[in-house]
Parts: C-alpha cells; sequence; structure tokens
C-alpha cells in the first residue's frame, strides 16, 4: 500500500508527524505538505506563481518535500511530478481542531483530500477536536484503523471520508458513527485596532453557531465521545432544488428563440 500524507497545517506540524508515525510500518508513506501553515484556505490553487519545493528532513532522514503552496497545490504536484507512482490513498491530516459542520467549506485539510478525490485517488481527511492539548495518540490509532479499513472496503467513487476524532483517550472512545455534515456558520466578530503608524486593521473571531438539530451529525458525534465518519463529494449541486427551478427552463431569450 502507498500513501500520500498532507496537511494544511504545514510539513513541521505535529499532527503531520503524528499521522507518519501512525502509517509507516503499514504502508509505503510519502509526504508533500505546505511549508508554512494554510490552514481555512479553502480549495484554493496557486496559478500566477510557480510552485518552489525543497526536501525536509526529520531526525536526519528525509521526510518529504515542503511546497510553497496551498493543500491542493501539494496533491496536484505531488501526482504530477514529484511521487514516482500515484499512491493508493490520499490521507490529509491530522489537523489540530475540528473539521466539522460548515468548517469543512474553509478546510484546507479537507481540501487535499478533495483534491485527491478529484484526481481518481481515494481519499479521507482526518482532525482532532481541540486546539490545545491534543491526545494524538488516540488520532493515530483511529487514523491506522481507518486506512486498513480503506485497504479492505475502498470508498465509492467521487467520495472522500471525512473523519473528526474526539480529544479523548482512545478507551474513552465509545465507537464511530457514520454522519452528515452538520448545519452550522460562525458568528464572526471583527475587533478594530490601529497600529504603530496609525492604520486601522481588524483581527477576527467568532463562534460556531448551530443553524439545525444536531441529530446525526458529525458535531453532535463529536459531543458525545464518538469518532465522526462523513462521507462527502465535491458536487455541490443542491439535487432537491433542481425541481423548483424547472419553471425557469428557457427563461433567458437568446438563441434559443422565445422564452416558454
Amino acid at each position: 500500500m502507498r500513501l500520500l500524507l498532507s496537511n494544511d497545517d504545514g510539513i513541521h506540524a505535529p499532527g503531520l508527524a503524528a499521522l507518519y508515525e501512525a502509517l509507516r510500518d503499514v504502508a509505503e508513506v510519502h509526504v508533500v505538505a505546505p511549508e508554512s501553515e494554510r490552514s481555512a484556505v479553502g480549495h484554493a490553487i496557486t496559478i500566477s506563481n510557480p510552485l518552489k519545493t525543497k526536501k525536509v528532513s526529520r531526525n536526519g532522514d528525509f521526510f518529504g518535500y515542503a511546497v510553497d503552496g496551498t493543500p491542493a497545490d501539494c496533491v496536484k504536484l505531488a501526482l504530477s511530478a514529484l511521487l514516482p507512482e500515484p499512491p493508493d490513498f490520499v490521507i490529509s491530516g491530522i489537523n489540530l481542531g475540528p473539521n466539522a459542520g460548515i468548517s469543512v467549506l474553509y478546510s484546507g485539510t479537507v481540501s487535499a483530500a478533495t483534491e485527491g478525490t478529484i484526481l481518481g485517488i481515494p481519499s479521507m481527511a482526518i482532525s482532532l477536536n481541540t486546539f490545545k492539548d491534543p491526545i494524538w495518540d488516540t488520532a493515530q490509532k483511529t487514523a491506522r484503523e481507518m486506512v486498513l479499513r480503506l485497504q479492505q472496503d475502498g470508498l465509492p467513487q467521487n467520495t472522500l471520508l471525512n473523519v473528526n476524532v474526539p480529544n479523548i483517550t482512545f478507551e474513552q472512545v465509545k465507537g464511530t458513527r457514520v454522519t452528515k455534515m452538520g448545519r452550522s456558520r460562525y458568528i464572526e466578530t471583527f475587533e478594530r485596532r490601529t497600529d504603530p503608524r496609525g492604520n486601522v486593521y481588524y483581527w477576527m473571531d467568532g463562534e460556531l453557531a448551530l443553524l439545525e438539530d444536531p441529530e446525526d451529525t458529525d458535531l453532535q458525534a463529536l459531543a458525545d465521545g464518538f469518532v465522526s465518519l462523513s462521507p462527502l463529494s465535491f458536487d455541490l449541486t443542491h439535487h432537491a432544488a433542481l425541481p423548483h427551478f424547472e419553471k425557469w427552463r428557457n427563461a433567458v431569450v437568446g438563441a434559443a428563440g422565445v422564452s416558454s
């Protein structure tokens, strides 16, 4: 089994090192990750500048390639130029902080897995539900188990797996739940500040607000002490809404003729 590891916290992030250590004895592991933190960049790609790479060592041994681009850039470049052969799976993480609810849309961690899926490689993102005092062991054991499951069962076409792990000991984890993405949004606040030269700038903060009953969602699974497994797709079409727009067919007059 050959794996490509990436993330959005940067190649020196402890979560990426933890993921590498969890998987190095069950697979041939390759690392291509941003040279610095690229959190919350979504699915941005670099088109106006060249992408620079450099080899990074860890404990005196080659660890992987650092790329001065986004997580999606890293996966694109890895598959097109850096890896000798395509990987069996792309694994993104372990992210410090959850990628559940609306965070999925902003997440660079999920984006790396999404890019792998777009390019035809089964992919998984994994995140730990904390921003401080991480219990990496729980996420490591979960990542290892999920990768072995991927090897055994694979993933449906055009589907990536978004895994969120509660920050509790592995023995305290109650199990896994297959969940949907919770509907939520951030309620932002912007603190107005002035720099020493008199220029005004704003520092953003915010809290996550739920927009629906959290039952069967990734957010609720984490709150209940379960690992959340959410199958995601990059198809953003709201299929349930298509019938509403049927009456708009031919609404624009153009080469097709008079609107109906």
